[in-house]
C-alpha cells in the first residue's frame, strides 16, 4: 500500500477503542496518521482516570482529535454512570435565555477540557418538529426554527470558549423524523424551500457563530439527496453546506456503522469512500472499531484514490480541512469557574407545573419503566437520588395493577415518574387509572405533548432527565 496515501487516509479517520485505557494498536495507529478517537462510556471511569487516556493518546499525537458526544442532559458519557449534571438542549430551550446556555456549555467545554477532549460532538441543533421523533426529541432545543438558531449559536459558542471544537449537527436536520438513523435510512421528504425555512435556519446560525465543525445525517431528502442519505450527497454537502451557507470548517459523518449509511453503501468502508467522494472531511467510523477495521476503511479509500473512485485532492482537501481543526483545538482549557449549583439552577427554571403539587409530605413515587435511544444509552434518570424520606419503587406499566398501587401507597399521594408518557397506552392507561381514584402527581422526564391524565393534582414538566432535571424536579415537589 502506498504509505503517503494510506496517511492521508487515516488522517480523515475517527476510530474508537473498547476500556478505560488505550491499547497498543490505538496508539500506533495515532502515530502513523489516525486523526483521532472517539470516547463512549465504556472509556470512562473517573475524572482522573480519563485525564490519564487521554494524556497516552496525546503521547502518541500531540493534536490527536479526542472526541465524545457529550451534549448535556439525557446524552452524556462523562455522566453516563450518574446522569448529568446539567439540563439539556429542551430544558435551556424552555428557558430561553441564550447567556444561560452559553453558560451552560462553556461549563461542558470546561468539564472537556479538564479531562483532555477537545471535540464535542454536539450541539444537537435539530428543529425537533416531530412530536414522536424516537432520536432527537429533548436534544433539540425545540421546534422553533427562530428559537433553535440562537440556542445554537450560543452553545456554540459556549463549548469554543474552552477550546473545544464544537460539532452542530444532524445536518441537514433530523428533528421531523420518525425512524432513527442508527437503525434505518430516515427519509424526510419535503421540498428545499421547508428545510430552508424550518432545518437549516439553526446550521445558519452556527456558521456565523464560527463553528468548527458540523455533522451531517445519514438522512434521505428525495428533492436535495436522491435516494442516498445528506452523507453521500455533494449536493447537500457541497452544493447545500459550503456554497449556499459558506461554511468552510470541518464535515465530519454521523458514526458510519449506522444502518442508515453502512447498508446503503453496503459496509462500512464503502461508505467511506462515497461519504469523501460527496464533501465530508472526517469519518466517525463508530463505537465497534479494532485494527482491521480501521485497516480495511484505509485500505478501501487508497484503492479508491488508485481506481479513480477518489479524487487525490478531495482526500488532500479533507485530510487538510481536519489537520487545522486538530490544530485549533490542540489545548483546550477552562477559560471560567462556574458554581456547582449552575446545573440544578437551570433545570429548575425549566420546570413547568400545571396544577397544585404542593403538600405531598412522604408520597410513594412510582417510576414507570422507559426505553432509551441508542444515543442516550442506558443512563440513571428520575428522582429516586434526590428523595429525602420518600419510597421508590420502579414498575412496568403493562404488568403493574393501579389497585395495588395505590393499596400500597397506603393513603399517601402517589408522584408517577415517567418518560415520554403520551408514546405508552400501557403507561397513559395506568396514570389514567390511578388519578381518577387517588391523589396523583405526574412527572414528565421526556418530551411534553397535550396528553394530560384527568384528574390528576399537578403534572409536572422537566424537558429531560439528566440528574440535574430529577434534582429539580424533586425540589419543586419538596421531596429534596
Amino acid at each position: 500500500m502506498d504509505q503517503g496515501l494510506r496517511r492521508l487516509a487515516l488522517g480523515t479517520l475517527l476510530a474508537a477503542f473498547p476500556g478505560e485505557k488505550p491499547p497498543g494498536w490505538a496508539l500506533d495507529l495515532l502515530d502513523e496518521g489516525l486523526a483521532g478517537h472517539t470516547l463512549f462510556g465504556t472509556n470512562v471511569g473517573s475524572p482522573e482516570q480519563l485525564a490519564a487516556l487521554t494524556a497516552a493518546l496525546r503521547s502518541a499525537r500531540p493534536d490527536a482529535l479526542i472526541a465524545i458526544d457529550e451534549e448535556g442532559g439525557d446524552v452524556t458519557r462523562l455522566g453516563h454512570r450518574t446522569g448529568s449534571p446539567y439540563p439539556g438542549n429542551a430544558a435551556l430551550g424552555v428557558v430561553d435565555d441564550p447567556a444561560l446556555t452559553t453558560e451552560v456549555y462553556a461549563a461542558i467545554g470546561g468539564d472537556l477540557a479538564d479531562t483532555g477532549i477537545n471535540l464535542d460532538l454536539a450541539p444537537t441543533v435539530d428543529v425537533n418538529t416531530a412530536d414522536d421523533n424516537p432520536i432527537i426529541g429533548t436534544r433539540s432545543f425545540g421546534a422553533s426554527p427562530e428559537l433553535v438558531a440562537r440556542h445554537a449559536a450560543a452553545a456554540v459558542r459556549g463549548l469554543q470558549s474552552a477550546g473545544v471544537a464544537a460539532c452542530a449537527k444532524h445536518f441537514p436536520g433530523h428533528g421531523a423524523t420518525l425512524a432513527d438513523s442508527h437503525l434505518e435510512l430516515p427519509t424526510v421528504d419535503a421540498p428545499l424551500a421547508v428545510l430552508r425555512s424550518r432545518d437549516l435556519p439553526p446550521f445558519a446560525a452556527v456558521v456565523q457563530a464560527g463553528v468548527q465543525a458540523i455533522m451531517s445525517a445519514h438522512i434521505r431528502v428525495p428533492e436535495l439527496t436522491g435516494d442516498d442519505p445528506a452523507t453521500f450527497s455533494s449536493a447537500a454537502l457541497v452544493t447545500l453546506a459550503r456554497r449556499e451557507y459558506g461554511f468552510a470548517g470541518v464535515l465530519v459523518t454521523d458514526a458510519l456503522e449506522m444502518n442508515g449509511a453502512a447498508l446503503a453503501a453496503g459496509g462500512i468502508a464503502p461508505a467511506a469512500v462515497r461519504a469523501l467522494a460527496a464533501g465530508a472531511d472526517l469519518l466517525c467510523v463508530g463505537a465497534r472499531v479494532d485494527r482491521e477495521l480501521v485497516e480495511t476503511i484505509a485500505g478501501e479509500i487508497v484503492a479508491a484514490v488508485t481506481d479513480g473512485r477518489l479524487p487525490l485532492p478531495r482526500l488532500e482537501e479533507a485530510f487538510t480541512r481536519t489537520a487545522k481543526m486538530a490544530t485549533w483545538s490542540a489545548t483546550p482549557a477552562r477559560t471560567s469557574d462556574h458554581d456547582e449549583a449552575l446545573g440544578v439552577s437551570a433545570a429548575r427554571r425549566a420546570v413547568r407545573v400545571e396544577g397544585t403539587p404542593n403538600g405531598l409530605g412522604v408520597p410513594l413515587v412510582v417510576q414507570l419503566a422507559a426505553g432509551h435511544s441508542i444515543a442516550e444509552g442506558r443512563v440513571p434518570w428520575g428522582l429516586r437520588p434526590h428523595l429525602n424520606g420518600a419510597m421508590q419503587i420502579d414498575v412496568v406499566a403493562d404488568d403493574a395493577s393501579a389497585t395495588e398501587l395505590i393499596e400500597r401507597a397506603a393513603g399517601r399521594p402517589i408522584v408517577v415518574v415517567g418518560r415520554h408518557l403520551h408514546r405508552s397506552p400501557g403507561g397513559r392507561a395506568l396514570v389514567e387509572k390511578l388519578a381518577a381514584a387517588h391523589p396523583v402527581v405526574v412527572v414528565e422526564m421526556g418530551w411534553p405533548s397535550s396528553w394530560r391524565p384527568a384528574g390528576s393534582r399537578a403534572f409536572v414538566i422537566t424537558h429531560g432527565a439528566s440528574l440535574a432535571n430529577g434534582r429539580a424536579a424533586a425540589q419543586v415537589l419538596g421531596l429534596a
